[in-house]
């Protein structure tokens, strides 16, 4: 990988980071009331699926680059929804 392809992979998995956050307080209320070790929970299982998210979006955006934010939207979705599940005990 090259220092531009690292950083570019840095900005993505940045602007991933913080669409996700940021969708996640506005969709899942309960964040406000939680814990901080309910957050860390959240936080943690977003991380864990963050690899996993950010292959999908290169592959995806790879093979159909005209759909891009729709794919980075699934991206960031796919994130939201495994804070969720902790969340909620789902």
């Amino acid at each position: 990988m090259t220092p531009t392809e690292a950083k570019n992979l840095d900005t993505i998995g940045n602007q991933l980071a913080t669409a996700a956050l940021t969708s996640l307080i506005r969709l899942c209320p309960e964040i406000r009331t939680a814990s901080d070790a309910q957050r860390e929970a959240a936080l943690a299982a977003m991380r864990a699926k963050s690899g996993q998210a950010i292959d999908e979006l290169l592959d995806d955006g790879k093979a159909c680059p005209w759909m891009a934010e729709t794919i980075f939207a699934s991206a960031v979705m796919t994130l939201v929804n495994a804070g969720i599940k902790i969340l909620r005990g789902n």
